[in-house]
């Protein structure tokens, strides 16, 4: 008999029911398995364990009312901005009441807050370290999870730290640290450490550096980026090398400051010649690069440093031959006219030939001579100081025979904190209002940054807005792997009663954290209508930007700032973002982390998706703040408000925030404002 198309076969079914009892088997052998676990679970949340965690906020109260003898921490340090860090590991953890981690005691009428004793909320902590030997942790969680151990560790430390040992160290009590007249270090004494050499007290007008090295003969690499413009198989010889004067390191996980980069390359870059390039960078944002291509630069009175050209010349193949012909010479020489003679010279670095650099820093900028012949000058830019060059690093295709470093400083202005703390009565901190203010300011802070925040106590700090606690600024400050700089910290915070200490140890990629911590003290510890974030190096013009808040619509949730639109993230390179870290082709809208403010409403969102750990953490705290933004926006309008005036790079006329402004451009900044004149400083 014929079967019908239609009908469905034994022998398809019969694949089916196989299928499906497999399945069903797989799913049994899964709960097998699973079910230990399960009970696990079980018996911890309805057993009576003390391992537990927060769940609810209770009010700090304010610095100057608190033992600082003890932990000082605010309401971040309890709940949330702690639990979101753990738990984000834990999606499937129960949920259960707390009641112990934090302890409350009264010496003399003072509550003091102790630190969370367990690094877990809302289960144990035993089940959590059993958990966590086989958990995979993404790399952010595993570099957070290091940072809050390491903070309790260092925490504790403090805490054991004796006091007497700060006020008689020399970190704290303002004694001047004499330092050597001159430094110098061997080729292999350079290899063998870290390629870098200590200037204890930086520089001054008049130092000067000599190094003595072989440049390498050229190599070949494959630069993929060439075999789309031009032919060939995308290889290139190079021989280069970076000859740097480094600031101090502020925070783990960001780049030093480099004061001065200076980049010799030998067979030439994109442009196919030899050239020496100088630059900044500060806080890992590059300024604007000089390039030297063997061309003369302009003799204009404002291009000179200390009377020195910042290019000289040196002979290139594509060089037109200026050499005259003998009649014009002839006629020259004849009507009288003065012939100076031209001199040419070759690029100063051959490879495989030895060269004496010498790197001297003057009254406008930095002068560079090889062989006795000066080459290059490069003018100090704005925020840094000579003192601030405290290393020399030197990396690249060269043989380092010596260095020699002479006539520096003998002592550093900056090393004691007491030289730049000012411990007086005026720029302590106004107790936490009572009542509702309209913007909290979160300002973060590195650990060792105690010019930069006396700068802004001296200056934006005592606007009239401020003094008034209409508006309410507060620095937000990780710890320190040094124990004496933490314990100076939370001096500083005892006697000027404006730092929340955050309990991990400070990392570039973890700034993050600290605008979670921002949100919620802006929310939690003051009834603020606006949260605002800066960094220690923005200057702010308070009243303007409460008066551009003003200008908004108040119906309408707000993200005010200078605003990037369809940014890229970078695949390639030391700060890449992988697919895993950033799966989409262009960022959401945000605006620059330097300043930018937000609605109250925006920030409780913000709470709240991290109480229920759904909150997408990403390690450049702008882009995060506006993923959050978009977020919320998807279900309440938010107003985008965009101005440039929230500089992004340096300062402009008529600006609302400045950023990379050095605590002298700060206090400069404030007295022409007192004058009336919101004008830039850009003095060196």
């Amino acid at each position: 008999m014929k079967r019908l198309k239609n009908e469905p076969s034994s022998t398809r079914r019969c694949k089916l029911s196989h299928l499906l009892l497999v399945i069903g088997a797989l799913y049994l052998v899964f709960l097998a398995f699973k079910f230990r676990h399960f009970l696990e679970i079980a018996a911890m949340v309805s057993g009576g364990d003390s391992y537990v965690g927060l769940d609810s906020f209770s009010m700090v109260k304010d610095v100057e009312d608190s033992d600082l003898s003890k932990s000082f921490f605010s309401s971040v340090y309890k709940d949330t901005f702690h639990r979101k860090l753990e738990d984000n590991r834990n999606q499937n953890a129960p949920m259960m009441p707390s009641k112990e981690p934090l302890e409350e005691e009264k010496r003399g009428g003072t509550k003091t807050i102790k630190p969370i004793q367990y690094p877990y909320g809302r289960i144990t902590g035993e089940f959590m370290r059993r958990r966590n030997a086989t958990r995979n942790f993404s790399p952010f969680e595993r570099m957070a999870d290091e940072a809050w151990l390491l903070g309790l560790k260092a925490w504790e430390e403090v805490e054991n730290y004796d006091g007497k040992e700060i006020g008689q160290g020399s970190l704290y009590d303002g004694k001047i640290e004499s330092c050597p007249l001159w430094v110098s270090m061997s080729g292999e004494e350079l290899a063998g450490g870290e390629k870098l050499m200590l200037l204890p007290c930086g520089l001054a007008a008049g130092s000067s550096i000599t190094i003595v090295g072989t440049p390498h003969h050229a190599h070949q690499e494959y630069v993929p980026q060439l075999t789309r413009l031009r032919n060939g198989d995308g290889t290139v010889m190079i021989s280069q090398f970076v000859i740097e004067l480094q600031g101090l390191k502020s925070v783990e996980g960001e780049d030093p400051p480099k004061i001065l980069h200076l980049n010799p390359r030998l067979r030439g870059d994109w442009s196919r010649h030899p050239v020496i390039e100088h630059n900044t960078c500060y806080r890992m944002q590059w300024g604007t690069a000089q390039r030297c291509d063997g061309l003369p630069s302009k003799k204009d009175e404002d291009m000179l440093v200390d009377e020195h050209l910042r290019c000289e010349k040196w002979m290139r193949d594509d060089n037109v031959d200026s050499k005259e012909s003998k009649t014009t010479s002839w006629f020259k020489r004849f009507i009288g006219r003065e012939q100076k003679p031209e001199v040419t010279w070759p690029f100063p670095f051959v490879e495989g030939k030895l060269f004496v650099l010498t790197l001297r820093a003057g009254v406008d900028g930095y002068h560079i001579s090889v062989g006795g012949r000066h080459v290059t000058s490069f003018p100090y830019r704005p925020g840094f100081t000579l003192e601030d060059a405290t290393g020399l690093a030197i990396k690249g295709n060269m043989d380092v025979h010596s260095i020699f470093a002479t006539s520096l400083p003998r002592s550093h202005p900056s090393f004691s904190p007491q030289r730049v703390l000012e411990m007086s009565e005026k720029w302590k901190a106004h107790p936490l209002p009572k009542r509702p203010i309209q913007v909290f300011i979160g300002i973060l802070s590195a650990t060792n940054h105690f010019a930069e925040r006396m700068a802004v106590r001296k200056t934006w700090m005592q606007s009239s807005a401020i003094k008034s606690s209409n508006v309410v600024a507060r620095f937000f400050v990780a710890l320190n792997p040094r124990k004496e700089v933490n314990a100076v910290l939370k001096k500083e915070a005892a006697y000027f009663g404006d730092i929340v200490i955050l309990p991990f140890m400070d990392r570039y990629e973890l700034v993050v954290l600290k605008t979670i911590a921002i949100c919620e003290f802006g929310v939690q510890n003051v009834s603020a209508a606006f949260i605002m974030k800066c960094d220690d190096d923005t200057f702010v013009r308070v009243d303007t930007v409460l008066k551009e808040i003003d200008r908004t619509s108040p119906s309408k949730s707000l993200y005010m700032g200078n605003l990037n639109l369809l940014h890229r993230p970078l695949r390639n390179g030391k700060w890449a973002v992988t697919f895993e870290e950033w799966p989409e082709a262009v960022y959401p809208p945000y605006a620059n982390g330097p300043g930018y403010v937000i609605s109250t409403d925006i920030a409780k969102f913000i709470i709240a998706q991290h109480g229920k750990q759904s909150l997408r953490l990403f390690k450049m705290e702008d882009v995060s703040m506006g993923m959050w933004v978009e977020q919320f926006n998807s279900s309440t309008p938010v107003q985008y408000s965009h101005n440039w005036k929230f500089c992004q790079y340096g300062c402009m006329e008529n600006y609302y925030t400045a950023h990379y402004q050095s605590p002298r451009q700060m206090i400069c900044l404030w007295d022409k404002l007192a004058r009336g004149r919101a004008q830039c400083c850009n003095f060196r």
